[in-house]
Parts: structure tokens; C-alpha cells; sequence
């Protein structure tokens, strides 16, 4: 089934080459079936590339995937044109009265900061207190993780003495959870961040099931009890170039960085990365796609966020 993505956008050009089967909304409108919808709630500096990174890994499903791009405010962004950001980006009025059965919250450079001091975090606290009533599962990345387990479970950040950057092995912690179906029990996936949740407060907490964790990077996937939130720490969504373009970021910034672990060969920036994550990365979006978005909504969308409420385990994330 297709990708459904706005007229225009200029990832439909890029997945077209790779063979990816999208669809314009002026297409879609004359299919009779009802499409899973999901908003892309997108702070990372460069949005059209994390637009792309994570339209790919929403785009290997069955199922036909309406999405729609949402912006925290109206702020111009420094790394994308305010012609794109006005054509494709919705404000959080335009859906505020409108339901969807999944919604992704990106990550964004803030681990450093205290959530006092973003200077979104009232419209960050809106859309997250929004989201309970209004979606029926989001997925939570990298910073956003942090932001929703601060405000939504009272866990507090803990910033790391040293960033994390690099590729990890992570264990499965509980194999049987829907989220890691066709997982290895051992499996790679790319960390660049400078904050962290405390494995040991998200543990005590019963509201959640910790999936799968790193000796080295932390805890990486872990749900909620009812299934309406996935938090992953990691960027199982980044291309092999990524965390080179990162590194090679901070050394202009003059921050002079770790070389990322486990990725380089030979820890040689010079030697093309090789991927070992993308594999894994495809069946978790799958997963949440199915089991946490299109078996948990409701066929009427009106119903979403009057289901599901209770913390008890689902019976699909078991």
C-alpha cells in the first residue's frame, strides 16, 4: 500500500527514485479505504532530511499512511526555507480539533538544556497534554523521549558527562512485547545525544515495559502499559552518512568530538560507515505501524482517545 504525503513535497521525488510507492493527497482522495492517519510533529534543524529519513521507514508497510507535517510554531527555521515550512507545515490550530491514529515526535539538539529554558516548552506541554485525547499511539525520539517522560511520568533528564555517539549492540529485555517482533535478540542501532532517562526510575515505574537496552548507551525501547506511547532513544531512521555529517559538524563548530564508536571502520573517518542498524530499524517502524497504531484505533476516529485508557497491559503488546 501506498505512502500518502502532501502535493509537492520534495520527499516524493527522492522516494519515487528508490522505488518507493507514494501517493499525493489528490490521489488518495478517490481511494474508498480509510488510511491510517499520522502527524509528524518534526523539531530537528534540517527537516526536509529527517522528513525523508523517517517518510522511508514509514513508507515499508502494507498499510496506506496519510501523513501530515506539523511545526511547533511559527518561528523561521535557519536550516529550512520558510516556503517550505508555509506549503507542507500545519500549526497546531489547524489540527487541534482533529484526531489521528499515530503521531511521531522527533528529536531536536536540546539534551544540554533544561526544558525550563526551550523557549517552546509551553507549546511543547500543549501538544503532548493534547496528544493523550487526540491520538490513539506516539512514538517519542531521542530528545522528545525526554520531554514526554518529563512531563507526562515526572521522570527528569540526566545529562551525560560526555555525548553519546555512535552505533550500539542493545539486548531484548522482553522479547515477547509486539514492538520487537522479528527483532535478534542482540542488535545494532545509532545514539547521538547528550542527555539520557535513568534506567532505574523508568524500572519503577509501572506504567512501563522496558523492551530492550544497551550496556553502554542506556535504555533504548520501552512502551507504555496500554501501548499509546513507544519511546525510543536512538536513531534507528538515521542513513549511513549521518553521524558523519554530525561529526564532521561539531569539528567546524570547533568542539572537537569523539569519533563515533562502532562505526567508522577501524575508527577511521576517512573509511565509509557500514550499516547494521537499518534491518532492525524497518521491523520497529513496521511493528508500532501495526500493532501499536492499526490494532489499537478505533474504526470511527471520533473514538480516538476514549479507548485505551487504562494502564493495564493490551493484550497486542504483550
Amino acid at each position: 500500500m501506498p505512502l500518502n504525503i502532501p502535493d509537492g513535497l520534495p520527499a516524493l521525488e527522492v522516494l519515487s527514485r528508490e522505488n518507493i510507492f507514494c501517493m499525493t493527497n489528490s490521489s488518495a482522495r478517490h481511494q474508498d479505504i480509510r488510511p491510517v492517519r499520522v502527524l509528524l510533529l518534526n523539531l530537528m534543524p534540517k527537516k526536509i532530511e529527517t522528513e525523508i529519513h523517517l517518510l522511508r521507514m514509514l513508507s515499508n508497510s502494507p498499510l496506506q499512511v496519510d501523513v501530515e507535517l506539523l511545526r511547533i510554531s511559527d518561528k523561521p527555521s535557519k536550516n529550512t526555507p520558510i516556503e517550505h515550512m508555509d506549503n507542507f507545515y500545519k500549526d497546531f490550530d489547524q489540527v487541534r480539533n482533529r484526531k489521528y491514529d499515530g503521531m511521531i515526535i522527533t528529536g531536536a539538539p536540546l539534551g544540554e538544556v533544561p526544558f525550563s529554558e526551550v523557549n517552546f516548552w509551553q507549546e511543547m506541554t500543549e501538544v503532548l497534554d493534547w496528544s493523550v485525547s487526540n491520538v490513539t499511539s506516539v512514538m517519542f525520539l531521542c530528545w522528545a523521549v525526554q520531554a514526554a517522560m518529563y512531563h507526562l511520568y515526572g521522570v527528569n533528564k540526566r545529562v551525560l558527562p560526555k555525548k553519546i555517539s555512535g552505533v550500539y549492540p542493545h539486548r531484548l529485555i522482553a522479547p515477547y512485547a509486539h514492538i520487537a517482533r522479528g527483532f535478534d535478540e542482540v542488535f545494532d542501532a545509532p545514539h547521538s545525544r547528550y542527555a539520557e532517562v535513568s534506567k532505574d526510575e523508568l524500572l519503577e515505574n509501572p506504567e512501563l515495559i522496558l523492551v530492550a537496552d544497551s550496556e553502554i548507551a542506556g535504555p533504548y525501547v520501552w512502551v507504555s502499559r496500554n501501548g499509546r506511547h513507544l519511546f525510543v532513544t536512538g536513531h534507528s531512521e538515521y542513513e549511513p552518512h549521518c553521524l558523519k555529517d554530525e561529526y564532521e559538524r561539531d569539528i567546524a563548530a570547533g568542539i572537537s568530538p569523539a569519533i563515533p564508536e562502532n562505526y567508522f571502520p577501524e575508527d577511521d573517518p576517512g573509511k565509509n560507515p557500514i550499516v547494521t542498524w537499518k534491518s532492525h530499524g524497518n521491523l520497529l517502524f513496521n511493528n508500532w505501524l501495526n500493532y501499536h497504531v492499526y490494532q489499537l484505533t478505533p474504526f470511527d476516529p471520533n473514538e480516538i482517545g476514549t479507548n485505551l485508557q487504562s494502564n493495564e497491559l493490551h493484550p497486542m503488546l504483550g
